[in-house]
């Protein structure tokens, strides 16, 4: 893992001081989410798949603008050795983990006779096993530094369900259990543990998905994203990564000592119904 070294400033943002790793961050809602917590002053370790150089250049931004410490690993988010030792290159080369945000996940639809074995094992890897491994991974270094924030990134289908979801439902339902787990065994430890749940989030695969559904059924984007994408969204908009980010950097600071175990929907009231 390559660090590129920035000095620290010393203004008055919350995490001045605190390491971040989030995994699945080298685009979409895991990019936003670095990117905040980078704003708020926290050095940055990013995971995930990509073009070399454009990872490369979405360091060289994170580190230039915030004048932050940015960092890369390629850990196979479906092994638990490689997690480890992501873990472990954080702590040896930036000496700390504060924040682990566990966000990398994949999704396959399909009905559940049909639901392709091989599918449902890579989504249980990605999206609920990766977490375990990550936070096992972290937990003694925030033990030892009496601090850590968790923070697992959910969905909506982890309080409700879809069909032909069964793995993505399962996975996130699981992170919600994780995340409760983990609340409670840390409770005496200023660490917390908390779990965002988001319906839908405008990024650039949402994006494709609103042209690809629009060309299918011969409807407008309008139609696509109020009726379809959005129908079970009350407030029929999309959230936003910066939303996002937002309330992460809010659950990793100081402010949010006392909150702990929660799966928060961000979801427009989808599962308020």
């Amino acid at each position: 893992m390559n660090i590129q070294v920035k000095t620290q400033d010393s203004a008055s943002r919350p995490l001045v001081g605190k390491v971040s790793l989030v995994t699945g961050s080298t685009s979409g809602i895991g990019l936003g989410i670095a990117r905040a917590l980078a704003e708020a002053g926290s050095d940055v370790v990013l995971n995930g798949l990509g073009v070399a150089a454009e990872i490369g250049k979405a360091r060289e931004k994170l580190a230039a603008e915030f004048n932050v410490r940015v960092g890369y690993s390629p850990a196979d988010m479906t092994s638990a050795g490689s997690i480890a030792e992501m873990v472990a290159a954080t702590l040896a080369e930036l000496g700390r983990l504060d924040v682990l945000v566990n966000n990398a996940g994949i999704q396959h639809v399909a009905p559940l006779e049909q639901f392709p074995v091989e599918k449902w094992d890579a989504i249980l890897a990605v999206n609920l096993s990766s977490a375990f491994h990550a936070t096992r991974a972290a937990l003694p270094s925030m033990r030892q530094n009496r601090f850590g924030r968790v923070i697992n990134i959910a969905s909506a289908h982890g309080l409700v369900a879809s069909p032909f979801k069964a793995a993505y439902v399962a996975a996130k339902h699981g992170i919600v259990g994780l995340t409760k787990v983990t609340a409670l065994e840390t409770a005496e430890e200023a660490i917390t543990c908390n779990a965002i749940c988001p319906g839908y989030v405008y990024t650039p695969l949402v994006e494709a998905q609103i042209d690809g559904q629009a060309k299918a059924h011969g409807i407008s984007r309008d139609q696509v994203i109020r009726d379809v994408l959005l129908a079970q969204q009350p407030n029929k908009r999309f959230a936003t990564v910066e939303e996002l980010g937002a309330l992460t950097v809010f659950l990793a600071s100081d402010a949010a000592s006392s909150i702990t175990g929660i799966a928060l929907p961000v979801d427009g009231g989808w599962t308020a119904h």
